[in-house]
């Protein structure tokens, strides 16, 4: 299918409208199967985020990873502890850090959240090696997002413990 974009149909415009249209539709999939157990989708990418950095996980850490502001994250993580996802603790070594902990009932939406459907419903018209393909070149585009706007800490895709 093609559209036309501008009076010079850019295809670099066009990959970005694209990109953008198909984010929507997976994001909005994904929230209508969230909206079930009372889980938006910004709680679920933090879930997926706190546990993966375990006892890493900080405001900051899940901030950098998230490429959100920090103050915004620690706003954020205060309604997650109201609504019983997470605990913030102090540092037991280092008095200025805030170290944030699934709750038992984090636990149990981050487990619920990761045997959604939608997401591999979705993902699963593309081969093996697509979906290889596929990470790779938005990891290219993800750093070079991130060089545009002038972060230089590239955080790793955290890997589940």
């Amino acid at each position: 299918m093609s559209i036309l974009v501008g009076p010079h149909n850019d295809p670099m415009l066009k990959l970005w409208i694209w990109l953008g249209r198909t984010r929507d539709a997976m994001f909005k999939a994904r929230m209508r199967e969230l909206r079930k157990y009372g889980i938006s989708a910004r709680q679920a990418s933090v879930l997926f985020v706190l546990k993966a950095l375990g006892e890493r996980a900080t405001p900051t850490a899940v901030a950098r990873w998230l490429v959100r502001e920090p103050h915004s994250i620690s706003e954020f993580m205060k309604r997650m502890e109201k609504a019983g996802f997470v605990k913030r603790v102090n540092d037991a070594t280092r008095k200025n850090v805030i170290r944030i902990k699934l709750t038992n009932k984090g636990e149990e939406a981050f487990q619920r959240v990761t045997r959604l459907k939608s997401v591999h419903d979705i993902v699963s018209v593309l081969s093996e090696k697509e979906v290889e393909q596929t990470i790779e070149l938005l990891e290219k585009l993800w750093y070079r997002a991130l060089k545009n706007l002038a972060i230089e800490k590239r955080p790793p895709f955290p890997t589940m413990k």
